[in-house]
């Protein structure tokens, strides 16, 4: 009755949603259809529950279905016009702004891709929903300035119980992604400040907006501890990008005495480190690691932090914790501003994590990926063997491969890769110097389906053969 395509980038939740959705349209499912039960419909298409109740409630929500007690999901008994009876869904041609994004792969390794089937589809609705229906007066006003209070408080709670990073609400900002948040932080700090350290090699997104808003880039090489503090000493930069929890794309772990020459660095004068956070809740092995800022509150440390990587990308939802003298900067500076994260959005996500939604989810999202990327490990060693080392292991979405053997190519490797429907993004692109890499690969496993996991890893090792 119903087909779902795991190899389609669409949501498992969304693509049974569309098909029943053209049957209630097209006439297939006439009214009071009773729909099989969730489990049955879960059994019949090798899939969980979660995705079928997710394209329910969607369906639900939508009017399509009405439910009975006890008794489950019929179709409602919508009134279509002749037209809509005998066809389908209008399609039109789709033009795609990023046509990188629309290409399909079997095997996706991008290291920031998130499975859809972990997404808690069926809370955020009814968040969504009960927030709609409960506070439809107050979408006739603007978010406050800095996000909304409630939603601040609550990320403190949570910044200050699972990350060690102590701050009041006053001191964050809502903002709509990374990318913006050093867009805010680059005019807080251009006025006496010209060049920004970065990790080299590092992500590239910092590197691009300092160095489009004025800033002089200077790379500073990763060692298995991160990024040297004393080689930024001797540097002319009085401000540092780094990611000391989980350093990207290397994956190495700052140790305590590395973290306090970094704030000992930045209590000498008017330096600040900019600490991005950006994936802290997904660590495997051991406690989580504790944020540098939580060992200097009062100190100069910009602290970055995301819902993109273990929620959703799509929400456009991030924060930032500023020091309290940048804080009162940031309100004479962008008094006038207005927040650009959705008031929806926002108070939607109070909702979610008011009601325990978000600790739940988190405690998932371990679970889900822990198997992913336990999997992916076993497939490397019983491929490659010998043949390569895995670097950055026991936290986030990805891992880095060091290769015994030298690729000539990294391009041309990445190029065969993807005709045989494998996506590798090029570790040389990290490097804010230029260099090229010719024996790491950068391997993501939070997009792919993990039954797939092994069949990728061994296609990686037959293409370097």
């Amino acid at each position: 009755m119903f087909i779902l395509n795991n190899t389609d980038s669409t949501p498992l939740y969304q693509q049974l949603f569309l098909q029943i959705q053209e049957k209630i349209l097209s006439g297939k499912l006439p009214a009071h259809t009773k729909l099989p039960s969730i489990r049955t419909l879960a059994e019949e298409l090798s899939t969980s529950r979660n995705t079928i109740e997710g394209a329910f409630q969607e369906l639900y929500a939508e009017g399509y279905l009405y439910s009975k007690s006890r008794s489950g999901y019929f179709v409602s008994d919508i009134e279509l016009e002749p037209a809509t009876a005998t066809a389908t869904t209008v399609s039109c041609p789709k033009q795609d702004l990023h046509p990188k994004l629309a290409e399909r792969y079997r095997f996706d390794f991008h290291p920031a891709r998130l499975d859809p089937d972990v997404f808690p589809a069926t809370h955020w609705r009814r968040c969504l929903i009960d927030t709609v229906r409960t506070e439809a007066g107050s979408f006739s006003e603007y978010s406050e300035p800095q996000g909304e209070w409630g939603l601040r408080c609550n990320i403190q709670f949570y910044l200050e119980h699972s990350r060690g990073v102590h701050c009041s609400p006053d001191q964050i900002i809502i903002s709509s992604g990374l990318q913006q948040n050093l867009e805010i932080v680059a005019q807080l700090i251009r006025d006496n400040h010209s060049s920004i350290a970065v990790e080299n090699p590092g992500y590239h997104l910092p590197q691009d907006v300092f160095r489009n808003l004025g800033f002089r880039i200077n790379p500073i090489d990763i060692g298995s501890s991160g990024l040297n503090p004393d080689t930024l000493k001797s540097s002319e930069s009085t401000v540092v990008y780094i990611t000391p929890s989980h350093q990207m794309p290397l994956g190495y772990v700052m140790p305590v005495a590395d973290r306090l020459k970094f704030i000992s660095w930045a209590d000498t004068g008017e330096k600040f480190i900019i600490e991005d956070d950006y994936d802290s809740e997904l660590r495997y092995i051991g406690r989580p690691i504790s944020s540098l800022q939580g060992l200097n509150p009062q100190g100069n440390i910009i602290y970055l932090g995301s819902f993109s990587k273990v929620f959703s990308p799509a929400l456009r939802l991030c924060y930032m914790v500023l020091p309290a003298r940048l804080a009162d900067t940031y309100k004479k500076k962008f008094r006038n501003y207005l927040s650009p994260v959705p008031l929806l959005t926002q108070r939607a996500m109070i909702s979610f994590m008011e009601q325990g939604h978000w600790e739940q989810h988190l405690r998932r999202v371990r679970i889900f990926y822990k198997k992913k990327h336990d999997l992916m490990i076993r497939a490397i060693e019983q491929c490659f063997g010998n043949k390569a080392k895995v670097i950055g292991q026991g936290a986030g979405l990805h891992i880095v491969l060091e290769l015994a053997d030298r690729i000539k190519d990294e391009s041309e490797f990445i190029s065969r890769a993807k005709q045989r429907e494998c996506r590798l993004l090029s570790f040389s692109d990290f490097y804010a110097d230029g260099k090229k890499e010719h024996n790491k690969l950068l391997i993501g496993f939070g997009g792919i389906p993990i039954e797939e996991i092994p069949s990728g890893i061994d296609l990686l090792s037959c293409l370097l053969e």
